[in-house]
């Protein structure tokens, strides 16, 4: 709870109670009333998981158990992930003068290859732009000519606190994937047959199906 209350001192923009939402409980008392409220209704889950505070942290990601109220009056527990550093990630989408151009990419969550566009966390101190160039750079091995912004995106407003920034970044062509991050190739695509990537499944990386969206939305992809 030392860490969780110095977390809400140094970012209180995520623990913000909008009027008619769920309320995130601030007082120690109020906390215990939602722990006990979750070991009342009792269930399989271990003892751990009816405490409130900060789950797990490590450089990349930190998980909390919040004590809340619900909007009917019940009191309970609510996860939530969020970035450790705080600054939102970027996804750009590599587009070509005919196309675009996805990563092969090995996930080990699914533990299978995945078509994507090139992602990665934001570094503290660096703006969203410095973050999208330097994904390219570091798994496309490429130099944006133009920078597109595309939005933001919530990829799992059920869990997840942050967003990520979206972009789309007109290229030439590019240098050498980085094959120590688990990316084997980088393929072109033409705007229609990654369109159809989406439609027939091969693409499920929500991620890449937004930016594409985005895209196509944008004018970027032809007509």
């Amino acid at each position: 709870m030392d860490r969780y209350a110095q977390l809400r001192t140094d970012r209180p923009e995520l623990f913000r109670n909008d009027p008619d939402g769920i309320q995130i409980l601030t007082t120690p008392a109020e906390a215990a009333a939602a722990e006990q409220a979750v070991r009342d209704r009792g269930g399989t889950a271990p003892v751990a998981a009816a405490q409130s505070g900060v789950v797990y942290a490590d450089p990349y990601v930190t998980l909390l158990r919040d004590p809340v109220r619900f909007p009917g009056g019940g009191l309970g527990l609510h996860l939530r992930m969020l970035g450790t550093a705080g600054a939102p990630g970027v996804v750009v989408l590599p587009v070509l003068p005919d196309g675009v151009l996805l990563l092969e990419h090995y996930r080990h969550a699914t533990r299978s290859w995945h078509l994507e566009a090139p992602r990665g966390y934001g570094e503290p101190g660096a703006d969203d732009e410095q973050n999208a160039r330097r994904e390219l750079a570091e798994e496309l091995g490429a130099r944006a000519d133009e920078l597109l912004p595309l939005g933001r995106l919530h990829p799992d407003t059920g869990l997840v606190a942050g967003h990520v920034v979206l972009y789309a970044a007109r290229l030439t062509g590019h240098g050498e994937v980085e094959h120590a991050e688990g990316i084997r190739r980088a393929v072109r695509f033409s705007f229609a047959e990654a369109e159809r990537l989406v439609a027939d499944g091969r693409i499920t990386d929500g991620f890449t199906v937004a930016v594409l969206y985005r895209a196509r939305l944008a004018g970027l992809l032809g007509s």
